[in-house]
C-alpha cells in the first residue's frame, strides 16, 4: 500500500474503524453510535488486539478502577452483547467471538485505520531497502496524517490510555523517520518551521532536536542549531536531571568544528520504523561493524544455549494455581498466541522472584528448550538497569561477539529480536519498574515467553497475563515453617507456630526470617520467637536474619520513591484504621488542591506495592490499606525522619478533617450541628465532603472503625479538644445506630484526656454526652450521676445550649424514675436554656419528651398542638430522625384516646423511618408502640410478633432494661391468653431488672400486672 493507496483508502468511504483520533465507528451511511463509558473501552480493547484472544480477566481490570463487582463478568458478557449488536444492526464486517476464557474481534486489516498506518510503515522499511527514498517518505507523510488526534482520545479507561500512548508513540516514531529520509534528500529548508513546531510539542524528544539542529546548520543558521541544543540540554537538565544523548552531543560537537560528515555528499538510509543512529553525524574515523548478515552485523551462534536462572527455592510453598495458571500461559499452543508474557506483581517481601524461578526452573528443560535469559532489572533502586543495557548483556549471552553488538537501543533491539526468532527461550526480567524498561526486552516470536516481576502491575503491557502475589494463608505459612524449622518441631508447639505466622501476616519473606532464625537456633521455644514479635515497635528488628531482613527489602522500594511519596508513605503510618479514603492523603500533606481526584496521591505508592487499594467509597473513589508490616516499616521512617511539629501538624489537619465531616453530616442528617469546640477544621476534597453528605449515615457505618480510633489515638497524642469534640459529634450517629459500645468506648477515653489536660468544656460536654448513653440503656443511677456533673460545669462556664441538654436529660431520667412534676420543671428550664442560643430543633426534642408526661396528665390537647409544632420545625430542618420521634408520640397520642387505626398509621410511619435509617433503637420504641395497638385491638398473635422482633432488637445492643420492658407487654399477652405461669416469669424476670436501674414506671407497671395474678402476694412478689 503506497502514499496514494493510503491517501485513497482515507478519502473513500471511510474506514469502518477508527483509533487514530477519537474512537469512531462509521459505516456508509455515517457514523455508528457506539454507548460511551464501558462499551466503548470495550470495543476499543478488542480492535487494539483484532484477531487476537482479549482476557475476560484482562477486560475487567480495563473496565473497572479497583476492585470490580461481582457481577463483572456478567456485566462483560452484556458489554459485549450490545456492542455486538450495534455493530451487527450497522452492517459492520466485525465478528466478536468467544473464545474461552474470553473473546476475538475479527476484522479485515483494511478495516481500522491503525492497521492501515502499520503497513504503510512495514512498506516504507520496504522502499528505503530498495533505495526508493522519496517515495518511503511520502508514505510515511501520509501514513501519519491518518491521525486525527491522540490514539483514543476521551475513551474513558486509564489503563488503555496508558496502551494509546505507546501508539502515539509509533506516530512520533514515523514522523521522525520521515523527517530523517527528507532530510538525506537534501529538504533541510523546507523542514524547518515543520521540525520546529515539533520540537516545541515534544521539547524533550532528543532525535527530533537533533534533527532541527541539522537542518537549521544545512541552512546556514550555525548559531540557531547551537542554541537548540543549548535549549535542550537545559530543559533535559531542569526536568529530568539528565545530560543530552551521546547522538546529541556528537552532533553538537560536529557542528561546533563544521565536520565535513555533516555535509550532504549523498542520501542517507534511514529505518522507517525505529531510531537508528544517523549516518551523518558518524565520527570520522568509526568503522562500521563487520557484516554477513542483511542488516549488517554478525550473526549469533545458534548452538549457544544461556542458562541464566538463578537457584531455585527448596523450601517454596502455597500458589499452586497460579503457578498452573503461568505455566498454561507461556506453554499454550493457542493459533491465537504471542509472544506468552506474564506480569508476577506484590509488594516486597511476597515472594516474586521466589514464584517466577519456580515456574522457569519447571518449564526450562520441558518447554524453552533453547535457554534461559535472566536480569534483574533493580526496579527498586534510584539506579534501574536501562534497557539498551540489558540488551547488550542478552546479545553478549546469545553468543554475539562484543564488537558486532550495535551501538543504539533500537539496533540492539532489532538484532535481539532476529536472534530470538526460531528459538524457544524463555526471558525472566526480574524487578522491573516500567513498561518502558520492558518494551524494548520483548522478544517478537510466538515460540518465546517473557516472566516479568515488578511492584507495579503493569497494566500497559499489551497482551500481557498478570498474576498479583498475595500472602500466604495460615496453612501454607505454617507449610513454610515446618519445611525450615521441621515438621516435628512445629507440631510440637502448633499454638506457638499460628501465633507466629499471624503475627508476620503470612509474608514470605518475614516467615522465612522468623524460620531461619529458629532453625539456627534449636534450643528456642517457638513461644519466644512468638513473643519476641508481639512488640511492635521491635519487630522490624526482630526480622532480620543474615543479609535477609524486612527492613532491608522495603528500603530498597521506599529510596526510589519520590520525596512526597516517601514523605506521604511516613505520615500513612498515623492511621489507625484497616482501611483509610484516598483524601487522608491530602491532609497528611496539607495539599487540598493537589489533584482534581484525592486518590491520585496515593497511586504512587499503590504501584510499587507499599499500599493495597481495598475497595471503593460511595464516590467510586478507592479506598486503601495497609500490611502490618508495612504500617510499622512507615512508622519506623517516620520516627526516625520527620519531627515532632511535622508529625502533630499532620495528625490535626487528619483529625480536623474528620470532625469537618462529621459536623457536616450532622447538618445533613439533623439540619444543625450539635455543639461546636475550639478545634480547628481541615477541609477535605469537595467532592468527597458531597459524597459524605449524600448518605451520611452510610459514611458513618464505612468509617466507624476510624472515627473511633481517631478518638483514642488522639487522646495517646495528648490533643484532648480533638478528642472530646471528636467523640461528642459522633454520639448522635452512635445513637441513631445503636452502637452504644462505641459510643461508650470513646468518650471515656476522651474523658481521660480532658480530665487530665482540665478542660472543662471537654469533660462538661462527654459527661453530658454520657448521661444520654446511660438513659438509652435504662442506667438510670449512672445517667444522674454523669448529667449532674456536666451541669454543674456548665453552670460555671455559662453555657447555655450545654444546660439545656443536661436539663432535657434530667427531665427523661425524672420521668422514668416516675416524678412527673420534676421532670416538667427540668423541661421547662431547659426551654428557657434553648431560648437564649435559639436551635429550634433543640425546643422539638423537648416537646416531644414532655408529651409523655402531658399525657399521664390528661392534658391532650396541648399534646396535639406541641407535636404539631415539633413535626413542622423537623420537616423545615428535614430531619427524618426527628420526624418519626414525633410520630411515635403521635401514635401514642392515638392511642391514648383510642384512635387505634390512626395510631397504627401514625407508628407505621414512623417505623418506615427508623428501618431507613438503620435506626435500631428507634426500631424498637416504634415496634413496642405498634404491639400495643394490635394488642387493643385484639389482635394478640400480631401484637406477639412485634413484641418479640422489639424483644429482639433491645437484646442486640445489649439493652436489659428495654429487655425487660418488653417482657412486660409479653406478661399481658400471656395473661388475656389463660397464661398465668407464663406472666408471672416474665414479670419477675422484669422486675428484678426495674428494682437494679431505678426505672419506677416500668417497675410500677409490671408490679400492678403481677399484682392482678391469680393468688397473688403483691408485697410478696416485690
Amino acid at each position: 500500500m503506497g502514499a496514494a493507496q493510503v491517501q485513497h483508502r482515507d478519502r473513500a468511504a471511510g474506514f469502518a474503524f477508527q483509533v487514530l483520533g477519537e474512537l469512531v465507528v462509521s459505516n456508509s451511511r455515517g457514523v455508528v453510535r457506539i454507548t460511551p463509558g464501558r462499551q466503548q473501552v470495550l470495543l476499543a480493547a478488542l480492535l487494539l488486539e483484532s484477531g487476537r484472544l482479549q482476557n475476560v480477566d484482562h477486560l475487567i481490570r480495563l473496565l473497572w478502577v479497583g476492585e470490580p463487582p461481582e457481577t463483572a463478568r456478567t456485566q462483560v458478557q452484556i458489554c459485549v452483547s450490545r456492542v455486538r449488536k450495534a455493530l451487527a444492526d450497522a452492517g459492520a464486517e466485525a465478528t466478536i467471538v468467544t473464545h474461552a476464557p474470553g473473546y476475538v474481534l475479527h476484522i479485515d486489516d483494511s478495516a481500522l485505520d491503525l492497521n492501515v498506518f502499520r503497513r504503510a510503515v512495514a512498506e516504507a522499511d520496504a522502499l528505503v531497502g530498495q533505495h526508493r527514498i522519496a517515495e518511503a517518505a511520502t508514505t510515511l507523510r501520509a501514513a501519519v496524517a491518518l491521525w486525527r488526534g491522540p490514539c483514543l482520545n476521551g475513551t474513558p479507561s486509564d489503563a488503555l490510555a496508558r496502551v494509546a500512548r505507546h501508539i502515539d508513540e509509533e506516530r512520533l516514531t514515523a514522523t521522525e523517520s520521515y523527517l530523517e529520509l527528507e532530510l538525506g534528500l537534501g529538504r533541510h529548508h523546507q523542514l524547518t518551521a515543520e521540525i520546529a513546531a515539533l520540537v516545541r510539542e515534544e521539547p524533550l524528544r532528543e532525535r527530533l532536536r537533533g534533527q532541527l539542529m541539522l537542518a537549521l546548520y544545512r541552512s546556514g543558521r550555525q548559531a540557531e542549531a547551537l542554541e537548540t541544543y543549548r535549549e535542550g540540554r537545559a530543559l533535559l537538565r531542569e526536568e529530568l536531571g539528565l545530560e543530552p544523548g551521546e547522538d546529541l552531543r556528537r552532533l553538537e560537537r560536529a557542528i561546533l568544528t563544521e565536520d565535513a560528515s555533516l555535509r550532504l555528499e549523498q542520501p542517507a538510509v534511514a529505518t522507517a520504523a525505529a531510531h537508528s543512529r544517523p549516518a551523518m553525524v558518524r565520527p570520522a574515523g568509526e568503522a562500521p561493524a563487520e557484516t554477513t548478515l542483511s542488516d549488517g552485523r554478525t550473526p549469533a551462534r545458534h548452538d549457544h544455549i544461556p542458562r541464566q536462572l538463578p537457584i531455585d527455592t527448596a523450601d517454596f510453598v502455597g500458589h499452586q494455581d497460579l503457578i498452573a495458571e503461568v505455566e498454561s500461559v507461556l506453554t499454550s499452543t493457542s493459533p491465537d498466541r504471542t509472544t506468552g508474557v506474564v506480569v508476577i506483581a506484590g509488594r516486597s517481601g511476597i515472594g516474586k522472584s521466589t514464584f517466577a524461578t519456580r515456574v522457569a526452573h519447571k518449564l526450562a528443560e520441558t518447554h524453552f528448550t533453547d535457554g534461559q535469559l535472566y536480569c534483574r532489572l533493580r526496579g527498586g533502586r534510584a539506579d534501574p538497569l536501562a534497557p539498551r543495557e540489558v540488551l547488550g548483556r542478552f546479545l553478549r549471552a546469545l553468543g554475539l561477539p562484543g564488537p558486532a553488538i550495535p551501538d543504539s537501543l533500537e539496533e540492539r533491539g532489532e538484532t535481539y529480536r532476529s536472534m530470538l526468532a526460531d528459538r524457544r527461550i524463555l526471558v525472566v526480567l526480574d524487578d522491573a519498574v516500567s513498561e518502558e524498561q520492558i518494551f524494548p526486552l520483548l522478544p517478537g516470536s510466538r515460540s518465546c515467553g517473557v516472566l516479568v516481576t515488578s511492584k507495579a502491575r503493569l497494566t500497559a503491557l499489551p497482551g500481557a497475563h498478570r498474576v498479583t502475589l498475595d500472602i500466604l494463608d495460615q496453612r501454607e505459612s505454617l507449610h513454610l515453617i515446618e519445611k525450615v524449622v521441621g515438621e516435628d518441631r512445629v507440631r510440637g508447639e502448633q499454638e506457638a507456630a499460628e501465633a507466629l505466622a499471624g503475627t508476620v501476616g503470612g509474608l514470605p519473606l518475614a516467615l522465612r526470617i522468623v524460620a531461619a532464625r529458629l532453625a539456627a537456633r534449636p534450643h528456642w521455644p517457638l513461644a519466644s520467637m512468638a513473643q519476641r514479635l508481639v512488640d511492635e515497635n521491635r519487630r522490624l528488628d526482630e526480622l532480620t536474619h543474615g543479609q535477609m531482613t524486612v527492613r532491608a527489602s522495603l528500603s530498597v522500594t521506599y529510596e526510589n520513591l519520590a520525596d512526597a511519596d516517601r514523605r506521604l508513605l511516613r505520615l500513612l503510618s498515623l492511621t489507625k484504621g484497616s482501611t483509610f479514603p484516598g483524601w487522608i492523603g491530602s491532609a497528611l500533606l496539607d495539599a487540598p488542591d493537589a489533584s482534581p481526584y484525592p486518590s491520585d496521591l496515593m497511586e504512587p505508592l499503590v504501584d510499587v506495592q507499599m499500599l493495597d487499594v481495598v475497595g471503593a467509597d460511595a464516590t467510586g473513589e478507592p479506598r486503601y490499606g495497609f500490611h502490618d508490616i508495612i504500617r510499622l516499616f512507615a512508622r519506623d521512617r517516620l520516627l526516625a525522619e520527620s519531627d515532632e511539629s511535622e508529625r502533630r501538624a499532620a495528625i490535626r489537619r487528619m483529625s480536623g478533617a474528620w470532625l469537618l465531616l462529621v459536623t457536616k453530616a450532622q447538618e445533613r442528617i439533623f439540619g444543625t450541628s450539635m455543639i461546636n469546640g475550639p478545634a480547628p477544621r481541615w477541609h477535605p476534597p469537595e467532592a468527597h465532603v458531597r459524597s459524605v453528605l449524600s448518605a451520611p449515615l452510610e459514611w458513618l457505618h464505612t468509617e466507624l472503625e476510624n472515627l473511633s480510633l481517631t478518638v483514642e489515638s488522639l487522646v495517646q497524642e495528648g490533643e484532648d479538644d480533638y478528642a472530646w469534640e471528636l467523640a461528642v459529634n459522633l454520639a448522635p450517629f452512635f445513637e441513631a445506630r445503636g452502637y452504644l459500645d462505641h459510643w461508650a468506648r470513646t468518650h471515656r477515653k476522651a474523658l481521660t484526656a480532658v480530665r487530665r489536660s482540665g478542660n472543662r468544656l471537654g469533660q462538661a460536654a462527654l459527661l453530658a454526652s454520657l448521661g444520654t448513653l446511660h438513659l438509652n440503656r435504662h442506667h438510670l443511677p449512672e445517667a444522674r450521676k454523669a448529667l449532674t456533673a456536666a451541669l454543674e460545669l456548665y453552670e460555671t462556664l455559662g453555657h447555655h445550649y450545654g444546660l439545656g441538654m443536661c436539663r432535657r436529660d434530667l427531665g427523661i431520667l425524672e420521668r422514668l424514675s416516675g416524678r412527673d412534676a420534676s421532670a416538667m420543671r427540668f423541661f421547662q428550664e431547659a426551654e428557657a436554656d434553648f431560648e437564649r442560643c435559639p436551635k429550634p430543633w433543640a425546643r422539638a426534642s423537648v416537646i416531644v419528651q414532655r408529651a409523655v408526661v402531658l399525657l399521664r396528665q390528661g392534658d391532650v390537647q396541648r399534646v396535639e398542638a406541641e407535636l404539631g409544632e415539633a413535626l413542622e420545625i423537623w420537616r423545615d430542618l428535614n430531619y427524618l430522625g426527628g420526624q418519626a420521634r414525633v410520630l411515635q408520640r403521635i401514635g401514642q397520642l392515638h392511642l391514648h384516646r383510642g384512635q387505634l387505626e390512626d395510631a397504627n398509621k401514625a407508628l407505621t410511619g414512623g417505623l418506615n423511618i427508623v428501618r431507613d435509617d438503620g435506626d435500631v433503637i428507634g426500631e424498637g420504641y416504634m415496634l413496642l408502640d405498634l404491639g400495643r395497638v394490635h394488642a387493643r385491638q385484639g389482635d394478640l398473635a400480631q401484637a406477639a410478633a412485634l413484641f418479640d422482633r422489639a424483644l429482639d432488637l433491645r437484646a442486640g445492643i445489649m439493652d436489659r432494661a428495654g429487655v425487660a420492658s418488653v417482657r412486660v407487654d409479653l406478661a399481658d399477652l400471656a395473661l388475656r391468653a389463660g397464661d398465668p405461669a407464663g406472666a408471672r416469669a416474665l414479670l419477675a424476670e422484669s422486675m428484678a431488672v426495674f428494682a437494679t436501674t431505678g426505672m419506677i414506671e416500668e417497675h410500677n407497671r409490671a408490679a400492678d400486672l403481677l399484682a392482678g395474678l391469680p393468688g397473688a402476694d403483691p408485697a410478696a412478689e416485690q
